[in-house]
């Protein structure tokens, strides 16, 4: 993928998104390993050129189950089921790359990565405008995160190497046809050819 065409990146004003790369997640992915080693590149490639890291995960406090309504068509199952229970391995972050003193870590109890947190809070007072973005999956946390992070204005970069969806389909029609009008997408070795060119 081409990167003549992009804008510059400012690393200092930049933090990579890891998304719901946990435990119980990342066996979801296809090729979840390689897709999990490029993610580990991508984060080595921003911290060496100063940027941030930021980690995004969906897990449950028993306040939070009972606090779901029957309206949420998604969540209101994980609710009844109990599911991913903040103290869970299965709402880890994957440990191969797990979060470093300094990064920024939120929990999430839906699938946008700000609607429940207060990452863009965070993301502001380091003075971040652009973000990059891997996660796991394209249709859930990346799209909401995508839609959310255009809206508020960021610049936005989808790492097309960097998101899967059990769904292949799903996830071609997104990163080829719909995240183009609203975010940047490259792959990781565009990335780090955008960060050596700074």
């Amino acid at each position: 993928m081409s990167t003549t065409s992009l804008p510059t990146i400012t690393p200092e004003r930049t933090a990579l998104l890891v998304m719901d790369f946990q435990n119980g997640i990342v066996p979801m992915a296809p090729d979840s390993d390689a897709l999990v080693e490029r993610v580990k590149g991508s984060i080595a490639d921003v911290r060496a050129a100063g940027g941030a890291i930021g980690y995004v995960r969906v897990a449950f406090t028993e306040d939070d189950w009972a606090a779901v309504p029957e309206t949420n068509k998604s969540f209101s199952a994980v609710a009844a089921a109990k599911m991913l229970h903040h103290e869970d391995d299965a709402t880890q972050v994957d440990e191969r790359i797990a979060p470093e003193d300094g990064d920024i870590v939120v929990r999430k109890i839906r699938y946008g990565s700000g609607s429940t947190t207060d990452l863009h809070e965070q993301l502001g007072d380091r003075g971040i405008d652009t973000l990059v973005l891997a996660g796991i999956s394209t249709s859930g946390v990346v799209l909401s995160t995508v839609m959310d992070a255009a809206d508020r204005d960021y610049r936005v970069f989808v790492l097309a190497d960097g998101v899967a969806d059990p769904d292949a389909e799903t996830h071609q029609v997104l990163v080829e046809k719909v995240f183009p009008s609203r975010a940047h997408v490259i792959d990781t070795a565009g990335l780090r050819e955008l960060l050596r060119s700074v």
